[in-house]
């Protein structure tokens, strides 16, 4: 089940979702394309905001320059606390915090398992 799109731009401005959708809350901020999705999520918030920076009167470079500052700073700061938000909305619809962090680690456990057991071979050998 899926909010409707009433509800994803509610859930993207930071709202609640009905219980009901507690579940795909949990897939959209552990999926594949997580970061994705968080970044169209950012994208509604900085919406607006560019919008009132092109009809701020002026010269239209001006304008433009205060649009990508604006898209610039707003991204820095949104992927800054990328996963501290994820966090926050699985927390927000009932699940433990740290519980996304879990499951996308899970995934990569394999993987990273590897990785590190080739860094410890060429690395850690003095040890």
């Amino acid at each position: 089940m899926r909010p409707n799109p009433v509800q994803w731009l509610w859930y993207a401005v930071g709202g609640r979702l009905p219980d009901r959708l507690r579940e795909w809350v949990l897939h959209d901020v552990t999926a594949r394309t997580w970061v994705l999705r968080h970044a169209a999520r950012a994208s509604v918030l900085l919406a607006p905001i560019a919008v009132v920076c092109l009809l701020v009167p002026g010269p239209l470079p001006i304008r433009l320059g205060m649009v990508g500052l604006a898209v610039i700073i707003g991204y820095y700061f949104s992927f800054s606390y990328l996963h501290e938000s994820a966090e926050m909305r699985a927390a927000r619809h009932g699940y433990p915090y740290g519980t996304a962090r879990d499951i996308r680690s899970a995934r990569h456990a394999e993987a990273d398992a590897e990785a590190q057991a080739h860094y410890d071979a060429a690395y850690r050998q003095a040890e």
